[in-house]
């Protein structure tokens, strides 16, 4: 259907830049090797992750997983788990397909795709046992603040395609975005605070220290983790 010329369009809001900077040889090599076995090309409709992965396991979702070294420990120390990795910039998502056939670790797919197309369109409802977002840009400035991915209608999203008793693990290392999470999950009629780990704001052993979270501790940032459990 063609939109007549003088109808607006409704565009979402995206909540990244995409900078995707110019890949190393090797990580070009990752895409021209390593694409078929780990890489999940969009399509619009909703996965059977079972039949990917060849096996039923718990299913852990990892937005915006950056150069890859979370997921690289998930996929290592939780076995029994398969994970799908979200990424739009391709330098990441080359240098983590390096790091798994280098370990010949066959839990994990990837995305090189916008994570709410993902959720909305490929995800099935009730399908993940678990969704991680580590340190999610900020968009400090106040005009930017509507950028945030942290947002009512996409924790409601989230919910949708988590199974109830699910878990929701969020971390940021920016005051105010940390108060900005912690708002938006106590208004949040679908997740509940794990009195594990949520009242304690700290880090949860299955979350390492990424280098670029050392680098902020060590300008004296705080890191701020949310815990919360979908209802």
């Amino acid at each position: 259907m063609t939109v007549p010329a003088d109808q607006p369009v409704a565009r979402r809001i995206r909540s990244f830049v995409l900078r995707q900077g110019r890949l190393t040889p090797a990580q070009q090599r990752a895409f021209d090797d390593h694409w078929s076995r780990y890489g999940i090309e969009p399509a619009g409709v909703p996965r059977d992750f079972a039949a990917l992965f060849g096996r039923v396991a718990p299913l852990v979702l990892e937005i915006g997983f950056g150069n890859g070294s979370q997921l690289l420990h998930s996929c290592t120390t939780e076995p029994s788990r398969d994970f799908i990795g979200v990424e739009v910039h391709r330098p990441g998502v080359g240098r983590l397909m390096n790091d798994l056939a280098k370990a010949n670790l066959a839990n994990a797919k990837l995305y090189n795709h916008d994570a709410v197309e993902v959720l909305e369109a490929e995800i099935p409802p009730g399908a993940l046992a678990e969704a991680r977002i580590y340190f999610p840009d900020p968009w400090h400035k106040k005009r930017h603040n509507k950028r945030r991915l942290i947002q009512p209608d996409f924790l409601a999203l989230l919910a949708s395609r988590v199974a109830p008793g699910g878990r929701l693990h969020l971390a940021t290392d920016w005051a105010d975005y940390a108060d900005h999470m912690r708002e938006m999950l106590d208004a949040a009629p679908d997740w509940v605070a794990d009195p594990t780990h949520a009242r304690t704001e700290e880090r949860p052993p299955w979350r390492i220290e990424t280098h670029f979270e050392a680098r902020g501790v060590r300008l004296g940032h705080g890191v701020w983790d949310f815990v919360h459990v979908r209802r």
